[in-house]
């Protein structure tokens, strides 16, 4: 595609507008990688459910557990090589990414108000192809969901605690 870096500097708005967008959100190839993990383990799983907050990635509801699969870059994973800030437009991106990691946040603690369990996969563990990420989706099987009751606080919030 790019015979060096600087053909990469010199591309038009239009251009870099649609190699942004190529970038793809679902189905990329560390969720299918996870995907093909809990699958052998021998987990069933809903895609991208749009009724929880956040969409999640993949959603085990006999666990009542979410898992998120980040790019390190897109989430910002902390000491992370894959991390890094681009060199040109820094405002634009330091806003964009810290927005996506307030987003984050924000989406994974109203999944923890509603009872889920949330695990987030980087990137690099799955290039690294970690024993450790491994080991946390056999943790899984350990978090049978036994009963659910639905709690009304004194401020009228709704919330659904776990009886485990």
């Amino acid at each position: 595609m790019f015979k060096n870096i600087y053909q990469l500097c010199i591309m038009t708005s239009e251009a870099r507008s649609r190699n942004m967008a190529a970038i793809k959100s679902k189905n990329t190839k560390p969720e299918i990688e996870v995907r093909k993990m809990l699958h052998a383990l021998g987990y069933r799983f809903r895609l991208h459910r749009k009724d929880l907050p956040g969409k999640p990635d993949i959603v085990l509801p006999k666990y009542r557990t979410v898992i998120f699969v980040n790019g390190c870059f897109w989430h910002q994973h902390e000491n992370c090589k894959y991390a890094s800030l681009p060199k040109t437009k820094i405002d634009f991106w330091k806003n964009k990414l810290e927005g996506n990691k307030l987003r984050d946040k924000l989406k994974q603690s109203q999944l923890k108000d509603l009872g889920w369990k949330i695990i987030n996969v980087w990137e690099c563990e799955i290039k690294n192809e970690s024993d450790n990420l491994s080991l946390r989706l056999k943790e899984i099987s350990n978090w049978k969901l036994k009963k659910i009751y639905l709690v009304v606080d004194p401020a009228n919030i709704v919330r659904y605690v776990l009886k485990i």
